[in-house]
């Protein structure tokens, strides 16, 4: 039996012409007490897209907390060998000098997908591995960064390049399946693991409390408003999220602060019908599925 808050979810999701599954719970409730959830097919496993980034960033701060990488080090990018992507620095036309944090800051804000394969590169796939362990996320995998998506979809689309991949992608004529749309073998987790991982961030519980303070700061920074931002169009409400996208695959995972309330951590995961480059009544969707289980944990209604 759906509850009536699960079936407004799942309207929303068809509506806007996708499936999608979702996951929220409050975080800090005291000991002994629930903090209720709300979930539609919060078990089910789904694409990450550059969610995965939120991991990553983990795994970088952790080789700042073991001394192991220098976030003001310098590092020389050069962007004509960058990863492709509609951010970042691989849009830039000259060399440019960053930060290791500055790096991770463009990576996280706009989804920078060079800055994302350039730290992947310094820290390790194994390194983003044992934090996901570290959370007890057993159903997480992180198969590697958007340079190795990308590979994988051009073989795919027996294409020759990213570009025309990517153009193939989003025709919705073309009946060919990918295995970016497929949790088995792209990086996938699961709507409940990455609150879990959102409450671990919030609780300082997988970074000391000055890097996870980095964590949430950049999160709160991030300049995307059109998914569960627009759920929550309040000056005085704190959105801390990190966005995910691949053809029609539209996800975010977020936490949202109202002053003077329990936070509450929601992922939200969908596949569209369609393939188009802007999907607005998809992200809209994200939005208003969040907005719906946020104030239902808020009312109280499930303690």
């Amino acid at each position: 039996m759906r509850t009536d808050t699960e079936k407004q979810i799942l309207d929303v999701f068809a509506d806007a012409g996708c499936v999608g599954w979702l996951h929220a719970r409050r975080i800090g409730t005291q000991e002994g007490t629930t903090g209720g959830e709300v979930g539609v097919g919060a078990d089910d496993l789904v694409v990450t897209a550059s969610v995965y980034k939120l991991a990553l960033l983990l795994a970088l701060c952790r080789s700042f907390e073991a001394g192991e990488t220098d976030p003001r080090a310098r590092v020389r990018v050069e962007p004509a060998d960058c990863t492709p992507g509609p951010t970042g620095v691989s849009l830039f036309r000259d060399p440019v000098t960053l930060s290791w944090r500055d790096l991770a800051t463009s990576m996280m804000t706009v989804s920078d997908n060079a800055a994302a394969d350039l730290i992947l590169g310094q820290v390790g796939l194994s390194s983003v591995e044992s934090i996901l362990l570290d959370v007890g996320l057993t159903r997480t995998r992180i198969v590697g960064g958007t340079a190795d998506a990308h590979r994988t979809l051009v073989i795919d689309a027996h294409a020759h390049t990213t570009a025309e991949a990517f153009a193939s992608l989003a025709d919705n004529d073309e009946a060919w399946t990918v295995s970016a749309y497929d949790p088995s073998y792209a990086s996938a987790t699961t709507p409940r693991e990455m609150t879990d991982l959102l409450e671990a961030i919030w609780t300082d519980r997988v970074l000391s409390a000055e890097q996870s303070a980095f964590v949430r700061e950049i999160m709160a920074a991030q300049v995307w408003s059109h998914r569960i931002r627009s759920g929550f169009p309040y000056a005085d409400v704190t959105v801390a999220g990190k966005t995910g996208t691949i053809g029609a695959i539209r996800n975010e995972v977020a936490v949202v602060s109202f002053p003077g309330e329990l936070p509450v951590a929601v992922s939200v995961f969908t596949r569209a019908a369609r393939a188009d480059p802007m999907l607005p009544l998809v992200d809209q969707a994200i939005g208003r599925a969040a907005q719906i289980a946020v104030t239902e944990l808020r009312s109280g209604k499930l303690d």
